[in-house]
């Protein structure tokens, strides 16, 4: 039986949007390297079917005007600055009326909407209007499901967040039949605040801190849930299938979770993201983003650095093998060497190191062994796979300035290109359950992916 309470949560507050990226890095929000061999895959089009046009005679029109309605939504999205229908013209070589007859469709769907029109400049002519991603109208809903917690966040066209709920618990050990329908509840009660707003659910993505089969409706391993082999999306939707878009799709948490960090930090830095994403709750999650792009792998399992041996003859970890990384910087394992209680916080690591005595002694040196296994396992990493920025998460957000002395000198000492590399460790904003927002922004693609199956159909 798991004990939970529901954290109170502000109101609607605004996410990064999929607007504020740097041009062309839209075009990949909530996509991975793998996506094209059905890895972390594309979300279905919309609620219609999608057959192939390009197959059937005498529907090339129509399949112009898709990848027309496609590039006018991939060029208002991933502008810095808003475009109007002239801007649009030049950009794509295509004529004004046609910019103008599918900018109407675009703005039929939900998908964007008119600012006011723009005064002065000098130009003749009508003033022109900017156009933006719609608010309130579509929106993404992710869920995530951790260890000791549980959360849901619908997300707009914006990156606005239209609802959210988290619920705190102990879910080590729990029994998925019960966990998954009361995780289904709170994301229905989510769905419901952001239908009530206006919105209309698109889809939803369930985050899970584990290996997730091929098929995205099952779980194959989560070893600090306790969970194997589970079919969860009926387990999640129940019987109110409708409630949660047109497809429901389960995915990796620190992969989700590296993907809101990237536009996050895209946002901030007005460019793509290359980095490594380490995060940890009581386990460690991992991600690598190329260009804004999440790899995902062959499979859908890369990632996986909690479970890299640090040390053959370690410990044993709850996988099974010997000295994973797990066992020296997990939560759990950090603060069994602190001396301190699983259910102490990263804070409560922070402040006890800082004590002048024997306790505090016993917390710095925990910490610094964390340290140093996460250097030797990221140092691994860089060689492998030539990132040379960390983005650190999850736990280590308050540790992170007591942790990056030791993982830069396991760095600099164990990366072999080190003294032509600048390495930077850096940390994720303190956003609550960001797998969920990633979850959400991956479920936003199928409209940004493709445009036309949202546009209304004539009678």
């Amino acid at each position: 039986m798991t004990q939970d309470t529901t954290r109170s949560l502000p109101g609607p507050r605004s996410s990064t949007a999929f607007g504020v990226t740097s041009r062309g890095s839209l075009a990949r929000l909530g996509r991975s390297s793998g996506e094209e061999r059905g890895d972390f895959a594309r979300a279905p089009r919309g609620d219609r079917v999608v057959s192939d046009h390009s197959s059937r005679p005498g529907a090339r029109q129509e399949t112009l005007r898709e990848s027309n309605l496609l590039l006018l939504t991939e060029e208002i999205f991933s502008a810095v600055e808003p475009l109007s229908r002239a801007d649009l013209a030049m950009r794509t070589g295509m004529t004004r009326s046609t910019v103008s007859r599918l900018v109407d469709d675009l703005l039929a769907a939900g998908i964007i909407r008119e600012g006011s029109p723009a005064v002065g400049g000098g130009s003749r002519g009508r003033p022109a209007v900017p156009l933006h991603p719609a608010r309130a109208t579509l929106a993404g809903l992710g869920v995530e499901i951790s260890v000791d917690f549980m959360a849901a966040r619908a997300l707009d066209l914006t990156g606005e967040t239209l609802a959210e709920e988290i619920i705190d618990g102990d879910f080590r050990g729990s029994d998925p039949s019960e966990v998954l329908p009361r995780a289904g509840a709170m994301a229905l009660r989510v769905a419901q605040q952001a239908t009530a707003r206006g919105a209309r659910v698109v889809g939803t993505v369930l985050a899970l801190p584990g290996l997730i089969g091929a098929d995205e409706h099952s779980l194959v391993l989560a070893p600090n849930l306790g969970w194997r082999g589970v079919d969860v999306v009926p387990l999640l939707v129940g019987e109110h299938r409708d409630a949660f878009g047109g497809f429901i799709h389960a995915a990796n948490e620190a992969k989700l979770a590296a993907l809101a960090v990237a536009q996050e930090l895209a946002a901030a830095d007005q460019q793509e993201q290359t980095f490594l994403y380490v995060s940890a709750q009581m386990g460690i999650g991992a991600a690598v983003v190329i260009d804004s792009v999440v790899d995902v792998g062959q499979h859908g399992w890369a990632g996986e650095i909690g479970h890299i041996s640090v040390e053959p003859e370690g410990p044993q970890c709850g996988c099974g093998a010997l000295g994973c990384l797990e066992t020296y910087a997990g939560k759990r394992s950090l603060l069994a060497a602190a001396g301190m209680e699983r259910s102490a916080t990263a804070q409560d690591l922070v402040e006890r190191s800082q004590r002048d005595d024997d306790a505090g002694r016993t917390a710095c040196e925990a910490i610094d062994r964390a340290g140093w296994a996460l250097g030797v396992a990221l140092a691994g990493a860089m060689n492998l796979l030539d990132v040379h920025d960390i983005v650190l998460g999850g736990v280590y957000g308050p540790l992170a300035d007591m942790l990056r002395p030791r993982i830069e000198k396991e760095l600099n000492s164990r990366v072999l290109s080190a003294q032509w590399s600048t390495f930077r460790v850096r940390t994720a904003s303190a956003q609550s359950a960001p797998a969920a927002s990633g979850g959400a922004l991956r479920a936003m693609r199928c409209v940004v992916d493709a445009p036309l199956q949202w546009v209304p159909q004539p009678a």
